[in-house]
This record gives C-alpha cells, structure tokens and sequence, in this order.
C-alpha cells in the first residue's frame, strides 16, 4: 500500500477524528519533536547516487535522495518531496525553492520522514549571503541566508495554516485582505541583528568542526585532537549534541559590547598559565561551565550595562580573577556574577551566587517602567521588540484607563506585562511558578511605584478548587503560557469564569492554535462547551532569522 504523505500541518486535521491522546502525540510531531542527530556517514567519501523516485516512494533510513524544498513548517524544517512523490521529508536547513540532497535519517511511524541535508543542488528563492560564517553550523539562525521579507512571509504562512488545520476557523477569516479578517498582517523586526540582550555560551571538551573544513561531502564531526586543548571549546552547542561545542569567536545577535566581552574571554581562557579548563559533561570534571552575558541599559545615561556570568560546578573565585582583571577593562561592563552549580546536569541556574565586581543587578527600560534584572531573572530578550509586543498587547486589553477593572496576568514571570498594565487598572493579580521570577516581580512593582499589584506564587497546570477565590472576578485576562501552552485544568477555569476579554500571548503557534480551539470550539471530549470569539491574531517577529514566532490573541466572551 501506497504511504499516506501526511505534512507537520496536515497532520493537524487528523486531531478532528481521533481520541484527545493520540492528538496531543501528532502534536508532539508536528510541533515539538526532539532534534536527531543524523546517522554516520556511508563508508564512501560521496554519497551514493540519488534514488530516483517511484509510485508509492517510501524512504529507507540511511537513503540518500534528491528532494525539493517545497515550504517551511514549524521550528523551521524544510518540508521537502522527492520528484513524482507526495511523501514528507523534514529537513533541517532547507529553504523553500531549493534543491538539494539529503539522506534520510528518521522514520515517524510511516506519516513523514526526516533528512540531513548534504548539499545543495540549485539555491532556494530569495537567497542572500549570510553575513554570519558560522550560519550553517550554528543552528540558532536557521534562515539567515533567506531575505528577512521572504522569513517574516512564511513565518506568517504557517500562524495561518495552524489556526485553520489546528484550531479549526474558518480560512476565509484568516486573510488579512478582508476588512474583519482575525489574521492580522506580521510585525517585522526593526533590527534583525543585534537585537538579543542575553547570550548563554558553554564551555566544551569535544570542538565541533565547521562543515567546510571537513572532507566533501562529509557528516560533520568532531576533530582529531593533537593536544589536549585542541579540542576544547566555547560557544554553542552544536544541534541535537549536548556534548560538542561549535566554537564562536562573535555573534550577530547579541549586543557589539558583548561581543567584547566573549572575544577578551576568548583571547584569555585556554592560556595553560591561566589555568582554567572546561567542564567535560562525561569524566564531570573541569571548572568552566557556561559564559552568559547580559546587556541592559542605564536609565539615567541610556548607555549600555553589560553582566558577565560565569558558571562553575564550586566557588574557586582566585581562578577567575584573570578573566575578570580583563574584563573589567571593557567600560559597559558593571558587572560580574558568578553562580554555583554542582549538579551534574547542563542548566546554567546557579545554587548560589556571588558577585565578583561590580554590582549585582543592570537596569533596563520597557513602557516607561524600570526592571532591574538580575544573572537568572526572566526578561524578554529581544528588549526593542518586546516594546511593540507589549504596546500590541495592551491595545488588544482595552483598558478603561478609568482604575475600575482588574487583570489577572497569568504565567507572569518578573511581572513585566502586568505592571505596564497596572497603571490603567484598579489592580493587577498576577501567577507565576517560580519563585524567584515573583521575588523580582515584586521588587519591580517596588522600583517603579505600582502598589495596586499583587504576586502570587504558584503552579498554573495544578490549580484546584480554591483557585479564583483569592481574588475578585477579572475584567481582562493575559495568558502568556510557556511553549506546552495551557494545562487542560487551567483551559476548564477559564471557561468557567468567564472573563470579557481574554489576551493570549504565544510563543508556540502549535499549542496557541490548539487552545484557542478549546476556548472557542469546546473539548468534546471533556464534555467542555467554548465561550469565546476569536477576534483577532497578531503576529509578532521576535527572533529575525530563526523559526519562533509570537503571537497576541485577544478573545471575546459571546
């Protein structure tokens, strides 16, 4: 029998007739699946010829074959076919319009393949030379070699194919040609590089080698050490490995005076009279685990504060005063943290923390408000264009401005929406799971004068009974859940409270997509009746040249 070809998107419709389990597993798929690493070279120095396609074509892992890069779907895969087939192959690194070769790496229970790309054949449409030389390898910039015009359009593209496939509304309300369209036009980016404020680089053992220094045709690999330090490391980690580092000596991303930052350490750190050596996640041994850097601004000059910190597995500070004697020499720098963490594991979240120079906060501005952000505080990272999206989401709430309604702002973090709304409120009630993000929350409301805002902490995916009763009945509600989206239990409260207006902000249109299915179409299988209308969808790029998209959503009770 002929293989069903079945898309990312498309996948989505199956949810219409299959049990609410299997859905959320073809969401996984579609939407979240984990990276692979592709599998080991053939023997040969080529790959072998392209198979040439026939009826009923389904791929063998291992295969090599001619694809063509037909669209991009969530993540940023290429969603590739071979010629005369309509089966699905994703390909990491393919770009729309273009031919390439690839070998198939990945099988998903007959519905799609995966592939890693070898080469390319004939260049996709709207190619631009990426200014960045590391673009192929690095993984964080996918698009960069595809105009930014050509990334936001298709970046639009899917939001709409998710809404329709997933959420089930109707596709004539999507185009942003018609008057009552809910699909409003994309937010381009003003600055599609330099626009990160925090980096997180790590140290590494094992040097991941760019694909043009190796052989033609090759798998990337891992180089062949002819000192210890050879293959030692600091940048990012190489996709799909949590083990190999690609070295990175800038990025285009973050902020010039970072950069500074990351070449002093660069310049300083693998010296043998230094004395420092990286963490090796296998042995758990070494001492330099990541390197994040933090750029705000101060608010009285408006010139650039840039934060260093450094994570170790033990506080031996006498082993980074070379490091740091350099780095203070850069004058946006005011200060450097270093936090503790001995768990074997890869998260850069200190279990204590010291500061080694300087002061232990930066300062940044958003809506006329001051954050003090600190080494592990939450802060939109793209500070420019979380401007816009907070200015989107506050049109969308519709505030009075007359301090009679109330705003319950759920996933608050640092309380960064919630406050810039509190000024037109009668009180802001916000949620948070972590504690830390609601102690800062709580010093930004003290920072800038906001006492009709109150910070809970608590965890949103086990509300019971109770909740809801601590705080009067919300006129607005602002959702901006993590990428899973909403816990069922929070989705059943929100249609039993029954607020005017809800404000959804996504950072996944996957799971946007489904939840506001389940608010405005119901859960049949939860016996769950929808209350709300979709009234609008706006996206937003956050993230030039990579695959994320947000969106603000504003939903209104029938």
């Amino acid at each position: 029998m002929a293989a069903h070809a079945v898309t990312p998107l498309t996948i989505c419709r199956l949810r219409r007739g299959v049990p609410l389990h299997h859905s959320r597993r073809l969401l996984a798929v579609a939407a979240a699946a984990p990276e692979a690493p592709a599998p080991p070279p053939a023997i040969s120095q080529s790959p072998p010829s392209p198979v040439p396609p026939r009826k009923g074509y389904f791929p063998k892992r291992g295969e090599t074959v001619e694809l063509t890069c037909e669209a991009l779907a969530f993540k940023g895969k290429g969603v590739c076919k071979v010629a005369g087939s309509t089966f699905v192959l994703l390909c990491d690194g393919a770009l729309p319009g273009e031919r390439l070769v690839a070998r198939v790496s990945r099988l998903r229970r007959g519905a799609f393949a995966e592939a890693a790309k070898l080469r390319t054949l004939e260049p996709h449409h709207d190619a631009v030379e990426a200014p960045c030389p590391l673009a192929a390898d690095c993984g964080g910039c996918k698009t960069q070699t595809l105009a930014y015009a050509a990334q936001i359009r298709h970046k639009h593209l899917q939001v709409r194919d998710l809404l329709v496939n997933f959420g089930k509304f109707d596709p004539k309300r999507m185009e942003s040609s018609e008057p009552d369209a809910i699909l409003k036009p994309i937010v381009p980016c003003d600055e599609i590089f330099r626009y990160r404020n925090k980096m997180e680089f790590s140290f590494g053992t094992k040097r991941w080698v760019q694909k043009e220094l190796k052989g033609k045709d090759e798998e990337v690999g891992v180089k062949q050490e002819t000192n210890e330090t050879d293959g030692y490391a600091l940048g990012l980690h190489a996709p799909g490995f949590f083990d190999k580092v690609l070295h990175v000596q800038k990025c285009f991303l973050q902020s010039e005076p970072a950069d500074k930052v990351l070449a002093v350490v660069q310049e300083t750190w693998m010296d043998p009279a230094v004395g420092l050596t990286p963490y090796d996640v296998h042995k758990h041994v070494g001492f330099l685990k990541h390197l994040m850097i933090r750029t705000g601004r101060n608010v009285s000059t408006g010139t650039p504060e840039v934060m260093v910190n450094f994570v170790t597995p033990c506080y031996k500070p006498d082993l980074l005063m070379p490091l740091v004697d350099k780095i203070t020499k850069i004058p946006e720098v005011v200060s450097i943290i270093n936090n503790v963490n001995s768990s074997v594991g890869n998260t850069s979240v200190g279990e204590q923390e010291y500061t080694l120079y300087g002061k232990p906060n930066i300062t940044e501005m958003l809506r006329g408000l001051t954050f003090q952000i600190s080494a592990n505080s939450f802060f939109q990272t793209n500070t420019k264009q979380a401007d816009v999206l907070y200015k989107l989401i506050e049109d969308s709430a519709g505030l009075k401005g007359d301090g009679s309604e109330i705003v319950l702002d759920l996933f608050c973090g640092t309380g960064t929406i919630g406050l810039t709304l509190a000024r037109r409120a009668k009180h802001v009630y916000g949620y948070e799971v972590v504690p830390e993000a609601i102690a800062d929350a709580r010093k930004n409301a003290k920072l800038n004068g906001i006492d009709n805002a109150t910070f809970v902490q608590g965890d949103l995916n086990k509300i019971n009974e109770s909740f809801g009763k601590e705080f009067p009945k919300p006129d607005i509600i602002i959702s901006d859940p993590n990428r899973p989206g909403m816990h069922m239990k929070l989705i059943k409260w929100l249609l039993e409270v029954k607020a005017p207006r809800i404000v959804y902000v996504s950072c996944n249109p996957a799971t946007c997509a489904r939840d506001l299915d389940y608010l405005c179409h119901g859960v049949e299988e939860k016996d769950l009746r929808g209350f709300y209308d979709l009234k609008s969808v706006i996206p937003v790029d956050m993230f030039p040249h990579t695959p994320h998209i947000e969106c603000v959503c504003l939903l209104e009770l029938r």
